[in-house]
């Protein structure tokens, strides 16, 4: 099997856009973390899958986070991801059980719900756009597929598929996304319509042939390579910077998890790792805050 990767090219004279993924890796380690069931491992990494391709257009010290917001058992879904491969990921509730929908699939749209579909860019530089859609079906490719359309006013087409085993684990993850660029004609659409023909199932092309590259030919054959992109899972999450959400608490706060619980516990929604903060840590950081106020009130 290949390493994750998400591949980019152009086809039709620069007039199409397309992105192909793999992601086995990636869920597996997500499932794994967050201890995920079938239906929410499918909604998640179609997510992620989804969400580490459009972090490939993005520039280098830029972010991507996605939210799914339905109104369905599983929750709130974020995605975040970096232009240089970097994801992470959760599900609200990571324990969802639904019996199969009416073509014998993992019920994702059930799971998901009603809601909408927020896209937040980071630039690195304070500054954040955010574009958003309603769910369509909660499948997240068909989503997905609406917010281009609606917010940002690209035609596409998006796919996404996590095969589960029986073990609760993934089997194969990946996807794809084709944008009409500008200066697109009608036979461009009729092309990229009839290539998405050849590929009905992501999930059973990538069971037997798990490629990015191979995805990528087998929509667009005539597609010219830009790039291929490493994609793994990574956190951003250390001691310092959850010692940090302790201090933006206050003192108070801190003075009453040292009286009453004698601790603080913090647990990284993002990866499962916990972090453990002793008495006398937050003994030190009460300290630092109230030296802060006080080295501020001399200046004023």
């Amino acid at each position: 099997m290949d390493k994750d990767t998400v591949i980019r090219g152009t086809a039709r004279d620069g007039r199409v856009l397309i992105l192909a993924c793999l992601t086995t890796n990636l869920v597996a380690e997500l499932q794994r973390r967050h201890d995920t069931w079938p239906v929410v491992t499918a909604a998640l990494g179609r997510t992620a899958s989804i969400t580490a391709m459009m972090a490939t257009m993005l520039k280098n010290e830029e972010r991507i986070t996605v939210k799914i917001d339905g109104d369905g058992p599983i929750g709130q879904i974020w995605v975040e991801a970096t232009p240089d491969g970097d994801v992470r990921g959760y599900a609200d509730n990571p324990h969802v059980d639904l019996p199969l929908n009416s073509v014998g699939k993992l019920d994702v749209g059930g799971g998901v719900g009603q809601g909408q579909l927020y896209v937040i860019r980071d630039t690195g530089l304070r500054d954040f756009y955010t574009g958003s859609s309603e769910l369509q079906t909660g499948e997240i490719a068909d989503d997905f597929t609406y917010y281009f359309v609606a917010s940002e006013q690209i035609p596409s087409a998006v796919g996404a598929g996590v095969l589960v085993g029986t073990d609760l684990k993934p089997i194969v993850s990946g996807g794809f996304l084709i944008q009409l660029l500008p200066g697109h004609d009608e036979a461009d659409i009729s092309y990229v319509e009839e290539q998405l023909k050849g590929v009905p199932s992501v999930t059973n092309f990538l069971q037997e042939t798990p490629s990015a590259e191979a995805l990528l030919r087998k929509l667009c054959p005539d597609a010219h390579i830009h790039g291929i992109q490493d994609v793994r899972f990574q956190c951003t999450c250390s001691y310092d910077r959850l010692e940090r959400v302790l201090i933006s608490l206050g003192r108070d706060e801190l003075v009453t998890l040292r009286d009453e619980d004698g601790h603080a516990e913090l647990t990284c929604h993002f990866c499962g790792n916990v972090y453990q903060f002793s008495r006398a840590d937050l003994d030190r950081m009460i300290q630092h805050i109230e030296e802060s106020q006080s080295a501020n009130q001399e200046e004023g």
